[in-house]
């Protein structure tokens, strides 16, 4: 508790264990320096953009979008709105949120602000150092994600900054062909959040969040620490 205001880390520590989309190096590290031998510590660290608790830019399935390092540091802190679908679809890994599950929420909760970023409680966070459990079998990419009649609307009608969620991806893992990324949010320059944990510890509405990236120059996204905080 910070003056009143608690602090929860949303993020996957970073390192060679964690699960990646398939066919993506792990992180990788080298220690090259030591105290006992050269008076400090340091190593070189290597990883793919999309390693672990990460940001996509606009950039990540637009070309010509926004880079990760021209993304507005002001976009970076948002209200957020968290929706939790995990008891209604259970271990179904073809799980959506749906537009009714919109609906639900604002009937129980309130409208959702313009600008949120909207985050997206699978359940699948109790999973993620579980390869096959997080991410499916091999060659059967298979997780819960944003259906696309709800995300157009979260878009469209909400004004959304960025989306979130607690899986390897906003689209479901079925969904070969990215239609959240590739047709509703990247188009009109809206981040993402992937691999979020501790979403349950958030109420639906009045958490803030604070998303720090690396401003890699021409990326397509960085790995991220996410901080939510809770008046």
């Amino acid at each position: 508790m910070l003056n009143g205001v608690k602090v929860i880390d949303l993020t996957i520590p970073l390192g060679e264990g964690i699960v990646m989309w398939p066919g993506a190096q792990a992180p990788e590290a080298e220690t090259v320096v030591t105290v006992a031998h050269d008076g400090y510590f340091a190593r070189r660290v290597s990883f793919f953009e999309h390693s672990g608790t990460h940001f996509d830019a606009p950039c990540h399935f637009i070309e010509g979008q926004t880079t990760v390092d021209k993304v507005p540091v002001a976009s970076l802190v948002r209200p957020a709105a968290v929706i939790d679908i995990a008891g209604r679809i259970g271990d179904d890994a073809d799980g959506e949120l749906l537009l009714e599950d919109v609906r639900m929420f604002e009937e129980a909760n309130g409208r959702i602000p313009d600008g949120s970023a909207v985050l997206l409680r699978t359940g699948w966070e109790e999973f993620n150092h579980d390869e096959r459990r997080y991410a499916g079998a091999p060659g059967d990419l298979r997780f819960p994600g944003f259906g696309v009649e709800a995300a157009k609307f979260l878009v469209d009608e909400r004004k959304i900054g960025g989306l979130g969620t607690d899986t390897l991806g906003i689209d479901p893992g079925g969904a070969t062909h990215f239609p959240v990324h590739s047709q509703v949010t990247h188009p009109k320059g809206i981040w993402h959040l992937e691999n979020l944990q501790n979403l349950k510890l958030l109420p639906p509405l009045g958490a803030w969040i604070v998303v720090g990236v690396l401003p890699l120059i021409g990326g397509s996204g960085s790995p991220a620490r996410v901080i939510a905080l809770l008046p």
